[in-house]
This record gives C-alpha cells, structure tokens and sequence, in this order.
C-alpha cells in the first residue's frame, strides 16, 4: 500500500462500525450532560429497576499519545515515546482522551508513518519472539505467517481475520526479496499503521436478549479494562481470560479489575487522571510577574506540581477517601516548598510527608499549585478560584460573559484590598449573575496570595476570608478555605461530580440522557463504599455503559 493511500485509511477509519457524535455533527454528551449541572444525578432506583439498558453512545476512540507509547512498549519492550512528539490530543470535558477531540489530521497520519518506519526496526527482536518459530526451521512463507498471526492478535488485542492477515504477508512478500528481517519490518509497520492498532475498535455481538443491543465480547471487554486501567493494551493474563471466555460476566470483570489496580501501571493511570482533573500540565505556562514573585520560577513550579501529583497519590492508594482528598492535614515537600510552607526544610533532596497546619492547610485546594494555577500573574483571583470550584469540584456550569463585554481585572489599587476592588462585580448588572456564584466561593482563599503563600495580611489590608456557597447541597456562609473545604468533603454534590469526571475519563465521551441509570447506580455504589474512590473505579467496570453499544444505524 503507498503512504498516500495509508493516509486516506487513516484519515476514514471504521466508517461503518462506529459515529461520535450525532448524525448533524453535534456533540451528543454536552459539557453537562441532558440536564442538571454535574450530569444525570436524580435517577430513582426504580427507574432503573425495569431492566431496560441503554449504554449511551459508543464512538470509536483512537489512541491518546499516552496509550499510544504505552501500547508500543508494552507490546515490543522498547520505550521510545515517539508518542509524545505528536501534536497534542485535544483536551475535551477536561481529559484528553475524549473521542470528540481524537481525531486524525494527514500531519498526525504521517507522523504515525514515520513513527512506524523508526518503531519496525527497534523492535524487530520482540517481533521474532512473538513469532516463536525461525525461518530456518519453519521454512520462510509459514514462519512469516506465524509471525502475522501472533503479532496482529496482540497489536490489535484480538484474533486477526483472514484479510487482516492477508495484508500483512502481502506487505511481507513486498520487501522479503531483500530479507526475510525486511519483510517482517514491512509487516510491522503496516501492523503500526492499521485502524485496528490506532483506534479501540468495538464490534460487539447480538445480545439476544436485549433487542438492538450489542454485548461487547471477551477480547473488546480486555481492551476496555486495560486502557481504562493501565492506558495500555492487555497483558497476558487477561488475554488468557478473553481466550477462555472468563470475562463473561460482572463478578469476573471485577475481579479482574481488583487484579489490575495492583499493578504499578494503574498508578500511572490514575495519576494521569488526576493530572488533568486537576490542570496540573498548566503550571508550566501560567504566568507570574517576576517583579512580584521572583520565587516562581522553572524548578518551584516543577515543586508544586510533584506535591500536588504526590498527594493525591497517597490519598488513592493509601486511604481512598474522598473527604481525605479535601482535608487530609499533611502534604509532600522538599526544601523548596517548605519555604513556600514556612516550614522546616526536611531532611534530604526528595520529597518528604510532613503535618500542615490543620487551621491553614488541609487537602488539595489550599495546596500552592492550585491555588497559583487560579490566580493571575501579579496577585490572587477570587473569580478563577471560585469559577474551579463550581466547575471543577462542583460540576456547575458558569456560562461565558456576555457578547462584547471586555473582561480585565480591576486595576491595582494599594489603598483597597482586591476583596473590596472585585466587590463592584455584584454592583454591575451584566457581571452580577455569575460574579455571585463565583466570587463569594473566591474571596475565601483570600488568606493564599498569587502563589500560594499563607498570609494575614495583604499589604496594609487584615484579610477578610468570609464566603459563602449557594446553589449546593451545602449552602451557607462560612470562613476561609480550611471550612469551605471541610464543607465540599462532606457535599453528595461534590461526590456526584467526582463520579462524572472518572465517567469521562473512563469511557472516553460525556454523559448523555441514556447514561442515567448507570450514572445513578455509579453515585449509589460509591456512597454505598463510603466514598471510597478506588471502590467507585472498580464500579466503573460493571456499568450497563461498560458491557454494551448500541446497534449502529
């Protein structure tokens, strides 16, 4: 096949098997789902309870540049990120990996040509070992097709068909008049090439007793575990399993799952969840006045992104807890940050697990990387700080400011505390509507300058910390980001959007009006572990949108 024509399969893969997105084009998940801001929430049990399933929609997803190189790896031994030099995934909802943003320009079609070309002759080795057989010994022609048979299953995370396989001993005949090492090249860089290696294809058969639904099978629930769990393909094990017909029902896919959580790669899994949950990668570009902070440089942000990384690590794995998650009085640091702290500086160059104090820091919204990433350059943000919680913490929706409206910042003025200068916002009409839901939220980590930095005063103004929250389950005014965080660990509106952002990020799209019911059973069984977020993943694997797709048009 030339490279022009692997350009077009690429550009137009697997038009009949799958759609992302309705028929017009529009995006079917919406940013919140079919109604309530944080999505589907008010399902009853006995809605749910009659049996009917609706899975929601199925698109097809290609690899993230993250699974990408983790499926190389794990496929051929070798570790070349070649991923990480293609352009970057769009981020959708909040995550990368949403079919909606992972689409194929004809730039990232070459690029995945030119990764091919470099990857074949790296793991040419590995090839031969997944062939199991010699040339010598097997003769050429069925060595060669061995080699097809076994490669193609594992790279594309299923058995091949004949015509799979016969396209792969064709590329192989083409260069075999050089070698027999060239040609099994060949076929590994059509294997690297193929929409079945690029994208997570989902067949499904009939489910017999759910007319006009589709019940993925062994192999297509494997590559849904794995690149949930690992951002990989399978392993062995549970390539055994979907052999053997073991993923057949909940118990054995959970089983599974608990199986997999103990394997490092879904530490770095869950770490890539919160990485982007928590906009960690924007540390790198948020700006910072040097005149103001001329601490914050290359290495502290670095600093304030291994803490943040490092603490909700140990929350996950060690406690699980959601309240921990927003009131656990300890963090990570090194000398640097212990500075930022007015802490001690610990003992070593590493990363140490060291108490806060529970009257000024708990969880992860007070810690600096947060609190700097929702700030601007010279100062601190009650807008952005109060616009993540709602958006972020809360799963409310705050629509953009009205068309023409020219949005700054009010001017520095040191005879007025930036409370008292962002307070016009509740005076003006246009700002008024959504400066209430977001400013009084904001102006309690007043106490947190542009950085992060614990404070009582700001220049010659006492710090005011009251806010106040509104349109939740845990209304009232309160003081400071210590009690507000103590107020959204305990909030089943937070707990419900914990569960929709691990809902995107687990199935690659947004929830829609058929995901009620599974999003509803997602909220009961999470509350139901006592929010417990390492039991909500877990259940994540057992929903009706797990098992099933829809019969395509």
């Amino acid at each position: 096949m030339s490279r022009n024509a692997l350009i077009v399969a690429l550009l137009l893969p697997l038009g009949c098997i799958g759609s992302i997105g309705h028929e017009d084009g529009s995006d079917p998940s919406g940013p919140n789902g079919p109604s309530e801001p944080g999505g589907p929430t008010t399902t009853t049990t006995a809605a749910c309870a009659d049996g009917t399933i609706d899975p929601g929609p199925s698109p097809v997803r290609r690899l993230t540049r993250i699974e990408y190189d983790n499926t190389v790896r794990d496929l051929f031994g070798v570790d070349l990120k070649v991923g990480a030099t293609f352009p970057a995934d769009q981020t959708v909802l909040g995550f990368d990996n949403n079919a909606l943003g992972l689409t194929v320009t004809s730039v990232l079609a070459e690029q995945y040509m030119n990764a091919a070309e470099k990857l074949a002759v790296a793991a040419l080795p590995r090839v031969k070992a997944i062939g199991g057989c010699t040339a010598a010994a097997m003769g050429e022609t069925a060595c060669a097709k061995q080699t097809a048979e076994r490669l193609a299953r594992r790279a594309f995370r299923r058995p091949a068909n004949d015509e799979q396989i016969a396209s792969l001993m064709a590329a192989y005949a083409a260069r075999r008049e050089a070698t027999f090492d060239s040609g099994l090249e060949s076929m590994t860089q059509l294997v690297l090439q193929s929409p079945f290696f690029l994208y997570r294809v989902e067949l499904g058969s009939v489910a017999t007793d759910k007319p006009g639904l589709l019940r993925l099978d062994d192999h297509e629930i494997a590559s849904r575990l794995s690149y949930f769990l690992w951002n990989s393909m399978p392993d062995d094990t549970l390539f055994a399993a979907a052999d053997e017909g073991k993923l057949a029902t909940r118990e054995e896919i959970a089983a599974q799952a608990r199986r997999m959580l103990k394997d490092p790669r879904a530490k770095a899994a869950v770490a890539n969840f919160h990485r982007q949950w928590m906009e960690l990668d924007h540390l790198e570009e948020v700006p910072k006045d040097p005149n103001v902070f001329p601490e914050f440089d290359d290495a502290l942000r670095g600093d304030l992104r291994d803490e943040t990384a490092t603490f909700l690590e140990n929350v996950f794995w060690n406690d699980g807890s959601m309240e921990s998650l927003f009131t656990a009085p300890y963090t990570f640091a090194n000398a640097r940050l212990a500075k930022v702290y007015g802490l001690p500086a610990p003992s070593g160059s590493g990363f140490l697990k060291l108490p806060t104090d529970p009257s000024k820091r708990i969880g992860v919204l007070l810690q600096p990387a947060v609190q700097s990433l929702h700030a601007i350059a010279y100062e601190s943000s009650p807008i952005y700080r109060g616009k993540f919680i709602r958006e972020k913490i809360l799963c409310h929706e705050i629509a953009p400011p009205p068309e023409g409206l020219v949005v700054v910042p009010p001017e520095v003025d040191p005879s007025k505390s930036t409370r008292e200068r962002y307070q016009q916002h509740s005076s003006d009409a246009a700002c008024r509507g959504c400066h209430q839901l977001m400013d009084p939220i904001g102006f309690a980590f007043e106490h947190y300058d542009g950085i992060g930095r614990y404070r009582d005063k700001e220049g010659m103004h006492a710090i005011d910390a009251n806010g106040e929250l509104t349109g939740t389950d845990v209304d009232g005014k309160f003081y400071g980001g210590v009690e507000l965080a103590k107020r959204l660990s305990k909030s089943q509106e937070v707990a419900s959007c914990v569960t929709t952002h691990w809902f995107r990020f687990a199935y690659g799209r947004g929830e829609t009006e058929a995901d009620r019911c599974s999003v509803a059973t997602l909220k009961q069984k999470f509350a139901a572990a006592k929010y417990d977020m390492r039991e909500l993943v877990v259940e994540l694997t057992q929903t009706d949108a797990f098992l099933y797709r829809k019969v395509s048009p």
